[in-house]
């Protein structure tokens, strides 16, 4: 079983796929070494388990159109985050706008304004690809970013003032987008050069979400006015077990339940298995250490990887119903965008 030209034949359709089993790589390029610890014959059955829960079909699911459906709103609720915050792409920013984008340093705010393009064009791209009219356009005022359910004085108020808490929703927003392409991608899977497209469509969105996320992260690290990002998560004052501050670049265990753990912790936990969900689907949490009923902490012991480095590699899935729910702290009280 040569894995390696497996490997190989499949990062030509699929350029992120090292990234679905180890995306800081650190764990898979000592594939070997997993070879060596498992019994010759458990390695096919190990890696059709692992390559099940990345890729896996299941019956009875969400159809392709209702997937990217859900995505579509989701890049609706990050493009108006983004929009309110620092103005829409092409548009003149407002006064407020201005005096906020002001309070970035020019190398946080250019990125800003790239990751705030890229939603615009995520939001293109589903709307292109779905039917007309799948997803109406959504009000503005739907949203209410401080969490305030329509108040405007939720628990992130400030998110358009303060960059320190602007960056947090961000953060928050995108890796439950990371989180939420990964859940739906086992229901695009198609055997049709259309369906093909999508997914494909689909996992590079995923792809530059996550990228997102992680310089988002570096500039929660740095502070919102440092020109130079953090290379390094600071260690001094701060403890593995909370991160909700300072964290590094990915998530690592359940990143201390986030920016805000009383409304983010959810984006970090486990998900609750929707009924249409084949047993062998499940989604645990982001401190998962173990991958296709391998425990790696065990298997690969004798590299004396760190603990965090095994929940490191892998990003964990959230399926459909508990993304909705996560993404309805940002929606007024009786709106049902998101269900």
């Amino acid at each position: 079983m040569n894995i390696f030209q497996i490997l190989s034949e499949l990062e030509k359709v699929d350029p992120e796929v090292y990234e679905r089993f180890d995306s800081r790589r650190r764990v898979f390029k000592h594939i070997s070494g997993l070879g060596k610890n498992l019994a010759t014959a458990a390695v096919p059955l190990a890696f059709t388990a692992i390559f099940n829960k990345a890729y896996g079909q299941t019956s009875g699911a969400p159809s392709a159109t209702d997937v990217l459906a859900f995505a579509l709103k989701l890049e609706y609720l990050e493009s108006y985050f983004y929009n309110a915050g620092l103005g829409a792409p092409g548009a003149t920013a407002t006064a407020a706008q201005t005096t906020f984008r002001n309070l970035f340093s020019a190398t946080n705010l250019s990125s800003l304004d790239k990751i705030r393009n890229d939603e615009a064009n995520h939001v293109k791209a589903l709307v292109a690809a779905l039917p007309a009219n799948t997803v109406p356009v959504p009000a503005t005022n739907i949203f209410d970013f401080t969490g305030g359910k329509g108040s405007n004085t939720g628990p992130f108020v400030g998110v358009f003032t303060a960059p320190a808490v602007f960056l947090a929703v961000a953060q928050s927003l995108e890796d439950t987008g990371v989180r939420a392409y990964k859940g739906g991608a086992p229901y695009l899977m198609s055997t049709t050069t259309a369906g093909r497209t999508i997914l494909e469509t689909a996992l590079n969105i995923h792809s530059v979400e996550a990228r997102h996320a992680s310089r988002l992260r570096t500039m929660r690290r740095a502070g919102a006015s440092n020109n130079t990002a953090s290379a390094v998560a600071p260690t001094a004052g701060n403890n593995e077990s909370d991160r909700s501050a300072s964290p590094k670049s990915w998530v690592s265990f359940k990143d201390g339940g986030g920016a805000s753990p009383t409304q983010t912790a959810g984006i970090y936990g486990a998900g609750t298995s929707p009924t249409y969900t084949p047993a062998s689907i499940t989604f645990p949490a982001e401190d998962n250490v173990t991958q296709g009923g391998v425990n790696l902490q065990t298997t690969l012991a004798s590299f004396n990887f760190p603990a965090s480095a095994f929940s490191e590699a892998f990003d964990e899935p959230l399926p459909v119903p508990t993304v909705l729910s996560i993404a309805s702290t940002f929606t007024v009280t009786g709106n049902t965008f998101f269900g």
